[in-house]
């Protein structure tokens, strides 16, 4: 997921995909423990998606990003 992905939602559609990409961590971390995750990576790349989305939540709460930039 890009940036401009993530500035385009609504605040309530980054708070639902933040929520959703949550659940999908833990579900790949139960199957990463029982041993049946397949592509270990999808970890890692939901993990930073998680970041991108807190960290641009985040910006738009200190006033950093400026509309139109």
């Amino acid at each position: 997921m890009k940036p401009n992905e993530i500035r385009r939602m609504s605040m309530e559609e980054r708070i639902r995909k933040l929520n959703e990409l949550r659940l999908e961590l833990i579900k790949l971390r139960m199957q990463s423990k029982v041993g049946t995750l397949t592509n270990t990576a999808k970890i890692r790349n939901i993990r930073r998606d998680i970041a991108r989305i807190l960290t641009i939540i985040r910006e738009e709460e200190l006033g950093k990003h400026k509309a139109g930039s």
